[in-house]
């Protein structure tokens, strides 16, 4: 995103970077210890001493770290656990117990360390998924210490036992996000689109963001342009419009002739905003012979105050003008144009005057006009005066139901088709 819209599209870039990247974040601080090994420690000692599988010496303290930890006093509560610990002869289902409440105190307490020894311990002793979900909470352990490598092997762990929970999935994806293997994030991303489409449901945003940031990283253009085009039409977000719109001028084969219609697009998703951009669209609805586009757009550059401010507001009003002027004249000349156009042996002219009247309101007569040029045939880009009959349909709503089916009609590489598809989700 280096040309044509450059400070939209760089902020755009930073964004869908940055929203990746929080989505990792966020989805890594849920996965601590806490809400898991706090609630099965503080029902853990009561359980066990019900159960007479712990003695009421080891049994009261651990009861007590339980009613600490509640009361969010948790290194009183781990000094509890120790005192439980200190107990000569414990047994097996002592230390398991044990183990458990000291883990849950221990992260609370903010000693990891502690909180690791104790769940290995117990992951020592565990097998399927006991053993699955320990490794779980020892990779989450310690990846809130920064340590990627133990994190990653004990995850790997995880899986190995059964564990492919949601959960394990997240720590993954951070894991991978903050280890800079970005070839592993693309393809573990483009796996989870993949699936979900074969599927039938819409893609994550998350993944499709990893995805796209990913790409990024990696230099996969054309990969990443795909993703931006995916997160644009399963949610057609600004960020995503201002990022899509800002990259498809630059892609392979588009045309020049359709650099109003993306303008057109920015403006409809309010990503164009301006004062030079509003002045440029102006001049090219002109030039393809569009007053009353180019009227419009004028009126819409003054209204967001874009237009008729500042040292160049003389020249705003010099561009109103002629806006103005040839507004005032197209009335007169557009019948002359359409029956220059009737007599031609293709059908382009009639396309394009029969999109002129659509412009200036007559959307019917205008319309008719569109659907005799594509009658005719001959055409040079068939294409394109599928698009302009599929836009003019947006226009009229007795004709609206069928403008997307138009707009789906659209095909070819030069730029017709993107426009085609994006018009079916921009805001009307």
């Amino acid at each position: 995103m280096k040309r044509l819209f450059p400070t939209l599209c760089s902020r755009a870039r930073t964004s869908l970077g940055s929203r990746a990247r929080t989505s990792l974040g966020s989805r890594a601080r849920t996965l601590g210890l806490a809400s898991v090994l706090a609630l099965s420690a503080l029902v853990a000692a009561p359980l066990a001493i019900a159960q007479g599988t712990v003695r009421p010496e080891v049994g009261k303290p651990l009861q007590q770290a339980g009613e600490l930890l509640r009361a969010g006093k948790a290194k009183e509560a781990l000094a509890k656990v120790r005192e439980a610990e200190a107990v000569a002869g414990i047994t097996a289902a002592e230390r398991q117990t044990i183990d458990g409440m000291k883990a849950a105190a221990a992260q609370r307490a903010g000693d990891m360390a502690t909180a690791i020894q104790a769940l290995e311990a117990m992951a020592g002793r565990a097998s399927g998924a006991q053993l699955g979900t320990y490794a779980e909470q020892i990779a989450s352990a310690y990846a809130q210490q920064r340590n990627n490598a133990k994190a990653t092997e004990w995850l790997q762990k995880a899986v190995a036992a059964g564990n492919n929970s949601p959960a394990v999935r997240q720590l993954q994806q951070y894991l991978q996000s903050t280890s800079g293997d970005y070839a592993a994030i693309a393809r573990d991303a483009a796996a989870a689109v993949a699936a979900a489409e074969g599927a039938g449901r819409r893609p994550d945003e998350g993944e499709l963001l990893r995805l796209a940031d990913a790409q990024q990283k990696t230099g996969a253009t054309a990969g990443y342009v795909n993703t931006l085009e995916k997160l644009l039409l399963n949610y057609p977000k600004k960020d995503y419009w201002s990022a899509f719109l800002g990259r498809l001028p630059r892609k392979s084969g588009f045309s020049p002739r359709y650099e109003l219609d993306v303008m057109r697009l920015r403006l409809a998703t309010g990503t164009l905003t301006k004062t030079e951009e509003f002045m440029e669209m102006a001049q090219l609805a002109l030039q393809a012979g569009l007053p009353f586009e180019a009227k419009r757009i004028v009126e819409q550059g003054y209204k967001a105050g874009a237009l008729g401010t500042g040292p160049e507001a003389a020249r705003h009003q010099r561009l109103r003008d002629l806006a103005d002027k040839q507004a005032a004249e197209a009335p007169a000349n557009l019948p002359r144009q359409a029956a220059e156009a009737a007599a031609e042996k293709e059908g382009d002219g009639l396309v394009k005057v029969g999109y002129a009247m659509v412009s200036a309101g007559d959307v019917d007569k205008g319309l008719a006009l569109i659907q005799q040029g594509i009658a005719k045939g001959a055409l040079k880009r068939p294409d394109e005066a599928r698009l302009r009959l599929g836009m003019a349909q947006m226009q009229s709503p007795r004709t609206r139901a069928q403008a997307a089916q138009t707009l789906r009609s659209v095909k070819g590489s030069d730029g017709a088709a993107d426009i085609a598809r994006l018009w079916t989700i921009a805001p009307q």
